[in-house]
């Protein structure tokens, strides 16, 4: 083996995070992803991949989290990722996938927006049954325009909620500690001092 071979296994036992979100990558994931198998995260969201999921991913035991949402990826979910028994979060949502949901322990778990904005997938955990057609479709386009803007709309939820939290507490804080340090209120030192 020589030095480079030696350099490149440490390098793919290093990394536990890698986050490539919002890059405008285009092509295919590389099949070579699966030796990165120390890996706990792994996000691709956000960009522009095609092609399959690779089965080669399989070899990532340690992997918790995949985020491959918000891509061009198609084809259907490889049966061997539910051999990834320590994932805990998956998000492959708005993609192009189709055919069922490879059942599992791991892929029973995942709620439905792991998978929202994949009209063409089906089976448990989404209330479209494999095998059924639906009878009257509703365009693609009409879809994934109603698929972003729930996902734009909660995402500014949650940033509010803690906005308005961060502010709210700073806010109280700020009025409690200048209440004490001028007014200094008796009832307060009373019951403390109990």
């Amino acid at each position: 083996m020589n030095n480079q071979e030696i350099e490149s296994n440490k390098i793919l036992k290093i990394f536990t995070t890698i986050d490539l979100s919002r890059n405008k990558f285009e092509g295919e994931i590389p099949k070579f992803i699966g030796n990165l198998n120390s890996l706990l995260l792994l996000n691709l969201s956000h960009n522009n991949l095609t092609g399959h999921i690779p089965v080669e991913m399989k070899s990532m035991s340690t992997l918790e989290a995949l985020d491959l949402s918000f891509n061009q990826l198609t084809g259907k979910i490889p049966v061997e990722l539910a051999s990834l028994t320590f994932l805990a979060v998956l998000n492959l949502s708005h993609n192009h996938l189709v055919g069922p949901i490879p059942q599992s322990n791991q892929f029973n778990t995942f709620p439905n927006d792991s998978y929202f904005g994949n009209s063409e997938l089906c089976g448990f955990p989404l209330s479209n049954e494999c095998g059924k057609r639906k009878s009257a479709s509703v365009p693609v386009s009409l879809v994934e325009q109603e698929g972003d803007e729930p996902s734009f709309l909660s995402e500014m939820n949650w940033q509010s909620v803690l906005m308005g939290y961060g502010c709210g507490l700073t806010f109280g804080f700020g009025i409690v500690y200048l209440i004490y340090r001028f007014e200094r209120p008796r009832w307060f030192i009373d019951s403390v001092e109990m």
